[in-house]
């Protein structure tokens, strides 16, 4: 079992396995959606192109078996930013995981309807990287999956939890 509050270092690869991102976070604990980790803004984010510092803290739910993760950032960041990924992995003591991004992203700004980015970056990537069918069907059903549950309901909700309200006890742990 792995003590809440321990780092956990995020891995996130492109599929020829170049490095996306990778950054440090706390993991700040777990519920029915999944495990929540935090990271406070200008935490170093090393990608294929340098490190730079987090613009935003933000709170990341690694779901149990999905093909996505979720950001909900502090503002002014995006409400929610889900990555469509391959299904998280976690190395045996719970403090490394990993992914591979597969470019899709449904993406809520803050007050904004959700929109899907990207689908140019994984039509392109499919092609070159040769994701096999299986991978390209299952993002796709992520996508759509994600855009039903993060879009705002008529009525100027936030969608379907935990996309609606969940995060915010999360987010509040980190400042």
């Amino acid at each position: 079992m792995v003590k809440e509050s321990a780092s956990v270092l995020v891995d996130v690869r492109k599929y020829d396995g170049r490095l996306s991102a990778r950054w440090t976070a706390v993991r700040l604990g777990e519920d029915e959606h999944g495990v929540w980790l935090g990271t406070a803004q200008g935490v170093p984010v090393s990608s294929s192109t340098g490190e730079r510092p987090g613009r935003f803290a933000h709170v990341m739910l690694v779901p149990r078996g999905g093909w996505w993760t979720a950001t909900f950032c502090a503002d002014p960041g995006p409400e929610v930013y889900c990555d469509v990924c391959t299904v998280p992995d976690w190395n045996a003591d719970g403090t490394v995981v990993s992914m591979v991004d597969l470019d899709l992203d449904v993406v809520r700004p803050r007050g904004g309807e959700a929109h899907v980015e990207d689908e140019d970056q994984f039509a392109q990537r499919r092609m070159r990287y040769g994701y096999p069918d299986s991978v390209v069907a299952a993002a796709r059903q992520t996508c759509e999956w994600l855009m039903e549950r993060v879009r705002r309901e008529g009525d100027g909700g936030g969608g379907v939890e935990p996309f609606a309200s969940a995060y915010r006890y999360w987010l509040g742990l980190i400042g």
